[in-house]
């Protein structure tokens, strides 16, 4: 298709915008009104468009940046640029996407993870752990895990929330990825009892720790 115009896009979201949805997104602090797989249906339309991609983030609007992670071209963000990204309030959805979609997948990934690692703001900070997961879980080598569980049992049980799922996340993959550091990581997870009571739907699993790594492994093993 010819491209899209930031106005033509603007259009293109506010005509997915349902209210009822928007009241049930809006108790988890994410404002919008979209169903996810439309907008990436009319993601799919426009393709990748990275002049649009920074134009519907500048609007601020949540609907324009969950569609603007979708076209973006993760490489072409410098790492300042990222940086200033992250430091924004993001609701929810967009924190999530923004590091799933555009900072895993940057160049620029490695040196943010060890410039975010110590930020005392917790979302920059979760980004950082979000980031080390995926070290844990792909390339490890010149990581110090048993160093990463001593932080997650110093800090996890009293971290905020979005920063204390990002390094639970760490526990559970280092007991998944690790068999040397199981027993400690599930030690810790049972000790600290983070997430243990977080409702799970039947057939989903646990974000608790100890129970994550066990069905996990039980997959990769079975």
């Amino acid at each position: 298709m010819a491209d899209m115009t930031v106005t033509e896009a603007l259009g293109e979201l506010a005509a997915l915008e349902d209210p009822k949805m928007r009241a049930a997104n809006e108790k988890r602090g994410d404002d919008h009104g979209m169903n996810l797989s439309r907008l990436r249906a009319l993601a799919k339309r426009i393709k990748t468009d990275q002049p649009l991609a920074r134009e519907l983030w500048a609007t601020g609007e949540t609907p324009a940046r969950l569609l603007a992670l979708l076209i973006c071209a993760p490489r072409e963000f410098a790492a300042d640029e990222l940086d200033a990204m992250l430091r924004e309030p993001l609701p929810p959805k967009v924190d999530d996407w923004f590091v799933n979609y555009v900072l895993k997948k940057s160049p620029h990934a490695e040196e943010l993870r060890l410039r975010w690692f110590d930020d005392a703001d917790p979302t920059v900070a979760a980004a950082a752990w979000s980031l080390t997961t995926v070290r844990v879980t792909k390339d490890s080598a010149g990581l110090d895990l048993p160093h990463l569980l001593d932080l997650i049992e110093r800090d996890l049980k009293d971290a905020p929330s979005r920063l204390q799922w990002a390094m639970n996340e760490t526990l559970a993959n280092i007991g998944i990825f690790h068999p040397e550091l199981r027993t400690r990581a599930l030690e810790i997870g049972e000790r600290l009892q983070v997430l243990a009571d977080y409702p799970t739907a039947p057939g989903c699993t646990s974000p608790f720790a100890p129970l994550w790594i066990g069905e996990i492994v039980r997959r990769r093993e079975g």
